[in-house]
């Protein structure tokens, strides 16, 4: 048997080998030269002793070729590793440790920095991406390889481990998240499904590829025989001159740059979209106004999505279908369920806020060799979220925030999302974040971190107020901090626990 993932674009690269399969940075591939490109790909490593089961740790840019080793690992029942090649050397060397990492294909500016740090311990190859390194394989051999698909003597069942997408726990340990080829394929096919992707589709992958999200937005239109659109990098000036001159159809995005681009679509000189079928928020809640204002500016189906990098996607809501549930996250995938687990584990009523858990066919193979974790984690084969959240009477699921996140003052849970959303009305500001703050007496008190508009004069005084006339007594922050800006991850998630310490560094908790 041969990679399922593999078959679909040779099969692609037959039936429709000139149409244009991915552009990337003012670069494009067909459907023929990407086929040939993965071949080339998979001779390389096959040439170099890469074999079945071999995981191969790449720190990862968006580039073509990135994409074309997704689909020669898929062939050649390989693991990828993916890595934010922006990650401290120490964390680069724990993530490879705990992913089993053979090999390495990396860059010559990474190679040289970890070189000079005591180097990367790799008991396998270690291909250099753009030139020449002492002791490593040059990228540019590629070229002398065969483009005819190499026959594999391995069977591919589907379950060989594709993807460990890292993520980190409560200790800072990477935990890999182990992602099979029949889960990539699985969770393609699921969106392709509820989201009517077809092969006209031009499809937008804006986040870095060592995110799942940017990995299902490049696998899924080359399966599919549609076209996949990669931006090198976000700014919302490059997906705003992306979208116009490449004509884009559909894409994920993260909520805060969707909200990003809304800034640039309110100028008076802001490009005219009007090539949108359909846009996904994803990551975290979008703020009512902007979801309304992006619907008008950008005249297509507007959907918000919730899930997991373990689970996938577990809801989706299409807001010009189900206006009336505006703040909802929507209702499952035909293949996932939602419970609401209290914390004694039994069920929470409709509208009772607690812990979001999903049983899912899309829902990983586990984490790799940390089975006693998933096994943690899961409950009656519901996978608890850490999310935390409500079901209405109509199954429509609310999302309230992180668990570990609650602000627990004086035995009272304070959700901080609650605040987070009634703060940010206040005209003057751009972004704000409510989180514990200790206190000796109650434990923890709120606390408010706001980012004021540019050259708005927000006072403590406009903050204080808006807070005491909108906020339940429980809710009211006992310390508030104008900062410049709130600490987020690469993808510009918030990073809510980071609060505190950022301050402490900035000197403002005096």
């Amino acid at each position: 048997m041969r990679s399922r993932l593999a078959d679909m674009l040779y099969r692609n690269a037959n039936e429709m080998p000139e149409k244009m399969a991915i552009w990337c940075d003012g670069k494009t591939a067909t459907y023929k030269e990407m086929a040939e490109l993965v071949s080339r790909y998979s001779n390389l490593l096959i040439a170099n002793g890469v074999a079945y089961g071999d995981h191969i740790a790449i720190p990862m840019n968006n580039s073509i070729e990135s994409v074309a080793l997704f689909f020669s690992a898929a062939d050649m029942g390989v693991c990828l590793v993916p890595l934010n090649p922006t990650l401290p050397l120490n964390a680069i060397r724990m993530a490879m440790d705990s992913g089993d990492m053979k090999h390495l294909i990396a860059r010559k500016s990474f190679l040289s920095e970890s070189s000079r740090n005591g180097g990367i311990d790799v008991p396998g190859v270690i291909i250099c991406l753009d030139g020449e390194f002492e002791g490593t394989i040059p990228f540019s051999d590629i070229a002398k390889m065969s483009s005819e698909r190499p026959e594999i003597k391995e069977n591919i069942n589907g379950n060989e481990s594709l993807i460990l997408t890292m993520t980190s726990g409560s200790t800072g340990n990477p935990k890999p998240i182990d992602i099979s080829q029949n889960n990539k394929y699985e969770r393609a096919m699921a969106h392709i499904r509820v989201y009517s992707i077809t092969k006209e589709d031009r499809i937008l992958a804006a986040t870095p590829l060592y995110h799942s999200l940017a990995e299902r937005l490049v696998i899924l239109p080359l399966i599919l025989g549609a076209t996949s659109i990669l931006l090198p990098r976000f700014t919302p000036a490059l997906w705003l001159n992306c979208v116009k001159e490449q004509q884009v159809t559909f894409t994920i995005a993260v909520s805060a740059q969707l909200a990003q681009i809304l800034e640039l679509l309110e100028l008076p000189d802001a490009p005219q979209i009007d090539s949108f079928r359909a846009i996904v928020s994803s990551s975290a809640l979008l703020e009512e106004n902007v979801k309304l204002a992006l619907i008008e500016k950008l005249s297509c189906e507007f959907h918000e999505m919730y899930g997991t990098s373990e689970t996938s996607t577990v809801t989706t809501i299409c807001f010009q279908k189900a206006s009336h549930k505006q703040k909802s996250v929507g209702t499952p995938f035909d293949e996932a369920k939602v419970r609401i687990f209290r914390d004694d584990d039994t069920d929470a009523n409709i509208g009772e806020v607690g812990e979001i858990a999903c049983k899912s066919s899309l829902t990983c193979k586990g984490y790799y060799k940390l089975d006693t974790m998933m096994e943690a984690a899961t409950h009656e084969g519901y996978f608890r979220t850490g999310d935390l959240g409500y079901l209405d009477g109509d199954g429509y699921l609310y999302f309230a925030g992180r668990k570990k996140e609650i602000i627990i003052t004086g035995a009272v849970n304070v959700y901080p999302h609650d605040i987070d959303v009634v703060v940010v009305s206040i005209p003057e500001v751009e972004e704000c974040a409510a989180f514990a703050y200790p206190d000796d007496r109650l434990g923890e008190v709120v606390a408010l971190a706001v980012v004021p508009k540019e050259d708005a004069d927000l006072k403590l005084r406009t903050l204080k107020t808006y807070c005491a006339r909108h906020l339940a007594d429980f809710q009211q922050p006992h310390k508030i901090f104008i900062v410049d800006k709130l600490p987020k991850n690469t993808m510009g998630k918030l990073q809510r626990m980071n609060i505190l310490p950022y301050i402490q560094e900035m000197g403002l908790d005096n």
